[in-house]
């Protein structure tokens, strides 16, 4: 059996409560469907993602050979869901883009996706020649000194456009300028040199180190916070503090002390997360990396593994105010959320933004007398021996003549310069360009308004975290602005998503092809998926599949279906050929007699206030469904392409009124891994109960349960084709 590949593949399936009807299709008589069970909504939710993620709506278009894997799940507000998908390759995770977030909400319905191009993959082969351990050792040979390496894992690098077979691992320790570093490291798994690398190490220099007398969450005797993950605070060497409370003695470079104000300010910003925006902490699970105090440097960072903070340029007190320990947690939110960090400046930029804002946003929710909340960073460090902060979030040109307006970024901006423009876009969202009370006016960028009317910290930090759930690899200001508009719509309404788009004006950056209308009603606009998203048949036969829409803004419309892209002797209709959005077609694909062997991509097309494309997986010649399950009640058949993974039956579950035996019976393709699970409700989500996991296409189960809702769910574990599933339910 295979767990893991097993957890990714249904950790993509969603059941629609809807799809939950008289079950027909190829069985002679169905188990009878019941109500809807507990948990609908998000159910709902996260059928409509996982219908647009395999129907590659828009743009989550993929390949024969890919597949979107759900990797994350986001509750939000107004019955939201942020579902992040990675993109596979014959199984292999792909990094460095085509990965996806899909936004939708309780009712079933797509607000809208987001995701990073991506060509079209083709590999000769994925097997690599380079050994796991050779790769390790060739990644490891970057640093002078390794502290720790992550297992080597065969991935799709995509490295300027074209794919590439690679080992990934991430290595962590010292350079031999005996700097941190914590390289995201790509070994190329043909001739094992290092294909790519990039350093996940964040530095930001603090300031002033003391919060007075504060209350924080340690064990009795460490300096330990189990209710926050595996969060503890000590020295260089790793290991927790030991001791009792009082921690600490006040003193500017005792350690433990120090420790006091990172312990302080993180547990502060996993508060401010969940109580101001609903997310469940730093990393999203409710906890957050480690930290380390003393490190003999003039450096704060963040590596990916842990936190670390040194001491200020003359040596008086610890960089471990609040500003700079939120600042590295924010790194470690940028890169949990989709989409992770990225390698260009822009995107640099954009993370080091992020640890400024989340510094702000924690300052401001712990409004301690100790540290004034406000929007510069490092603020009483004296770094430069000048009394002036190292940035400025309302006007970033009055430090280093840092850059305020999108349009002076280029390539070869400094990451921590290339904070400035949204920076200054988050001061002028959340304050204003005058908002008086004593606050710093903020200038407005040439050819933006007049002048920009805050909406408050709490509601623009929402937002910010909003748009984060969206981010891709491909993250950068224009997708930022996508990203803010549609949660601020989504999460309040046309006024602060009207704020939004006039504070990203204000620093120049330009409209999108795309972007959310902030108008005061809904925008018309409906999606599309297809069930089955693809399918095989024989030449000179024929395959269905259902066109399904739904209106998701504004009233229901007539949208007209074509399709393009078949291949010759291949021929497409609808019927109806066009629909009103909340209804569905019937799709078939005539196969002429000479249409040679092979998979085909045919995107159909909706049109109607705007356009939508699904892509169809057509294959074929492909054999016909396997024989075998005679004996069993009920039969069911599909296609699946590898790493694909449905339910059964006919998408949808069953409901057993009485305890007894579940008989299930799975006839795969020859030559193919094709794996079973039988699961029951558990009043949250569906539990396996039985699974047959063997190495083969052909799986058999069998399980005693008592009453209750139950569905199959088959997985090509690898290969691809058609499949015969038999039921025998009590």
């Amino acid at each position: 059996m295979h767990p893991t590949r097993l957890t990714a593949a249904v950790a993509a399936l969603a059941l629609s409560a809807s799809l939950a009807t008289a079950l027909a299709g190829t069985a002679s008589a169905a188990p009878q469907a019941q109500p809807v069970p507990p948990g609908h909504g998000r159910s709902l939710a996260l059928a409509a993602a996982d219908s647009a993620a395999a129907s590659g709506l828009d743009e989550l278009r993929h390949g024969a050979d890919e597949d979107l894997v759900r990797t994350a799940v986001t509750p939000w507000a107004n019955g939201l869901y942020y579902t992040a998908y990675q993109r596979t390759y014959k199984g292999l995770p792909v990094h460095g883009g085509g990965d996806a977030v899909v936004l939708s909400d309780s009712t079933g319905k797509v607000r809208d996706v987001t995701g990073a191009a991506a060509p079209a993959l083709k590999l000769p082969t994925t097997s690599a020649r380079v050994t796991a351990e050779a790769a390790l050792a060739a990644a490891r040979g970057q640093l002078a000194a390794v502290e720790s390496a992550s297992a080597p894992e065969l991935t799709v690098l995509l490295k300027a456009g074209k794919p590439l077979l690679a080992w990934h691992t991430l290595v962590v320790g010292t350079t031999a300028r005996g700097l941190p570093g914590s390289l995201d490291t790509y070994v190329d798994a043909r001739t094992g040199k290092v294909a790519q690398a990039t350093d996940k190490v964040r530095h930001a220099e603090g300031r002033g180190y003391h919060n007075g007398n504060v209350t924080i969450d340690t064990a009795a005797t460490s300096m330990t916070d189990t209710s926050r993950g595996s969060f503890k605070c000590g020295g260089q060497n790793g290991s927790a503090y030991t001791g009792s409370s009082p921690w600490g003695n006040g003193g500017a470079n005792d350690l433990v002390t120090a420790c006091v104000d990172i312990m302080y300010a993180a547990q502060r910003e996993s508060d401010m997360l969940k109580e101001w925006f609903g997310y469940n902490g730093i990393n999203g699970q409710g906890g957050m990396v480690p930290a380390r105090a003393g490190l003999a440097q003039v450096n704060a960072y963040y590596d990916g593994t842990k936190t670390t903070y040194g001491r200020n340029q003359n040596g008086t007190n610890q960089l471990t105010g609040i500003d700079v320990v939120a600042h590295e947690y924010g790194h470690e939110i940028f890169d949990r959320t989709p989409g992770s960090a990225g390698s260009s400046n822009e995107n640099g930029g954009m993370n080091e933004s992020t640890g400024d804002i989340f510094g702000a946003l924690t300052e401001h929710y712990a409004n301690n007398p100790n540290d004034t909340p406000d929007y510069t960073v490092g603020e009483e460090l004296n770094f430069t021996g000048n009394n002036q902060p190292i940035r400025n979030m309302y006007n970033p040109s009055l430090i280093n003549n840092d850059p305020n307006c999108y349009p002076q970024l280029t390539s070869g901006t400094e990451v921590h310069a290339a904070a400035g423009p949204q920076n200054h876009w988050f001061y002028l969202l959340a304050e204003g360009s005058n908002p008086g009370g004593g606050k710093p006016n903020s200038p407005i960028c040439s050819g933006g308004p007049s002048s920009v009317t805050g909406i408050g910290i709490q509601k623009a930090g929402k937002i910010f975290m909003g748009a984060l759930l969206m981010k891709t690899s491909s993250w950068n200001h224009p997708a930022a602005r996508r990203a803010t508009l549609t949660t601020a719509k989504n999460t309040y309404g046309a006024t602060e998503c009207n704020a939004v788009k006039a504070a990203w004006n204000a620093i120049g950056v330009p409209a999108q092809s795309g972007e959310t209308d902030c108008g005061g009603t809904s925008t018309p606009d409906f999606s599309l998926s297809l069930n089955p998203s693809s399918g095989s048949a024989q030449p000179d036969s024929q395959v269905t599949s259902t066109v399904n829409t739904a209106t998701t803004g504004g009233s229901a419309q007539t949208v007209q279906l074509s399709a393009s892209g078949a291949p010759g002797g291949v021929t497409v209709s609808f019927s109806p050929s066009s629909v009103t959005s909340g209804n569905s077609s019937t799709m078939t694909v005539k196969v002429g007699a000479g249409t040679p062997n092979g998979t085909y991509p045919i995107t159909v097309t909706g049109t109607g206030s705007a356009t939508h494309t699904v892509t169809y997986q057509l294959t074929v010649g492909s054999t016909t469904p396997p024989t075998g399950c005679d004996s069993t009640e009920h039969t069911y058949q599909g296609t699946l392409a590898s790493g694909q993974a449905a339910a059964q039956p006919d998408g949808s579950y069953y409901y057993s009124a009485s305890a007894g035996t579940h008989i299930g019976c799975l006839r795969g393709p020859a030559g193919t891994d094709f794996d079973l699970y039988l699961q029951k409700w558990n009043g949250a989500g569906w539990a396996d109960v039985a699974v047959g996991g063997t190495a083969g296409a052909d799986e058999d189960t069998s399980y005693h349960g008592t009453a209750g809702y139950y569905r199959y769910v088959v997985h090509a574990y690898s290969g691809s084709g058609a499949y015969t599933l038999g039921l025998s339910a009590p």
